[in-house]
């Protein structure tokens, strides 16, 4: 077996994928579908280095998150994933910085959410501009269940101190209806058109001028600090995390 041939054996196979249409609308899939897209150290950094390259290419208007099952955006962070307490920390640190890239992302942001987007899944999808949910959307935000003190900031401005409230201390599962009415989700589409939509919504945006666009952005977060609030939540999370002492480990089958 040649030395390529042993590298391309070693290297692990892409759990997201990311393209750019023409019309400058860029897609970033989450692809690990046998695990309802839960997210691990890998997804985490193909995350980050789509984001980079998007950030960095004037083609580029808008970012568009979704995944190749419409039955699931993402379950949320992968349990399953074994890792010491170091390993742990580092992802928090990934995750803190996933979100605080999103919310920073200079060009609007859309995510379709689709079926199950639950805890690491939901604060992406918070952490965008636009969404657009399914039909069969299940949005959970289970924090205080897990006693993980995430989502204030970024909940806060999207949906109202009330709002946010309401659905980090019960951890309660809300549908697509619910979620229109709270404002986590802009519009609700059939399940199966859920990125379809997301897509339309996206080029719609990326039809303007992108420098007013990346203006209003920006003057929208310098009101509300929203960058600065997001920031500091993610050091306590990453610090809460460094102080509990365990690791995760796989269950037993």
């Amino acid at each position: 077996m040649s030395d390529a041939t042993d590298a391309a054996a070693a290297e692990p196979e892409a759990v997201t994928s990311y393209s750019v249409a023409e019309d400058g609308v860029a897609l970033i899939r989450l692809e690990r579908p046998r695990a309802r897209n839960a997210i691990d150290t890998q997804m985490l950094s193909e995350l980050l280095e789509h984001l980079a390259v998007a950030r960095g290419d004037d083609a580029v208007r808008v970012l568009v998150f979704s995944s190749s099952d419409h039955m699931g955006f993402s379950a949320g962070a992968d349990v399953r994933e074994v890792l010491d307490h170091d390993g742990h920390v580092r992802r928090m640190e990934m995750f803190s910085d996933l979100y605080d890239t999103i919310v920073a992302f200079p060009k609007p942001t859309v995510a379709a959410c689709h079926g199950d987007v639950v805890g690491g899944g939901a604060e992406i999808s918070i952490a965008c501009d636009l969404r657009v949910g399914g039909s069969n959307l299940r949005m959970r935000f289970p924090g205080a269940a897990l006693g993980m003190p995430v989502g204030p900031a970024r909940l806060v401005t999207l949906c109202g101190l009330a709002a946010a409230k309401y659905l980090l201390l019960t951890s309660r599962t809300v549908g697509p209806d619910e979620a229109l009415r709270l404002g986590l989700v802009n519009r609700v589409a059939p399940a199966a058109a859920t990125e379809e939509s997301a897509l339309a919504l996206a080029a719609s945006v990326a039809a303007h001028p992108p420098e007013s666009v990346a203006r209003l952005k920006r003057m929208l977060h310098e009101w509300d600090d929203i960058e600065g609030r997001s920031a500091a939540e993610g050091v306590g999370q990453v610090e809460h995390v460094r102080g509990l002492g365990f690791s995760y480990t796989k269950p037993a089958e």
